[in-house]
């Protein structure tokens, strides 16, 4: 097969297509969301952005719970932080701080485990 016999065979594959010059709606033409009662047509549109109202409020509910248990468990570990300094600072001053020798027993416990 040579070049010629390749464009001939190329052309007849290609379905034919209308030539206006301009694209979109015909004047004189229905389109068919005309045909569409307008009524029920704005009822979906009230229903879908009821719908819609109500996903985000439950998306920022789901986000604000999201948000308070991550603030709380940053609490517990500043509080958690302050305790483990303050014993620190204990330590360095020679004193047995309150507490301390509960949580070694809790970590030997934890090792031999």
């Amino acid at each position: 097969m040579d070049y010629e016999e390749l464009t001939v065979v190329e052309e007849q594959n290609q379905p034919e297509r209308k030539e206006s010059g301009k694209r979109g709606r015909k004047p004189g033409r229905k389109a068919s969301t005309e045909k569409i009662d307008m009524k029920a047509k704005l009822e979906r549109s009230r229903q879908s952005a009821r719908e819609c109202r109500a996903r985000k409020k439950l998306r920022y509910q789901y986000l604000e719970e999201l948000v308070s248990d991550r603030e709380k468990a940053v609490f517990e570990l500043r509080r958690e932080l302050e305790k483990l300094h303050y014993w620190a600072l204990e330590v360095d001053a020679g004193r047995f701080p309150e507490g301390l020798q509960e949580l070694l027993e809790e970590l030997g416990a934890l090792k031999q485990e």
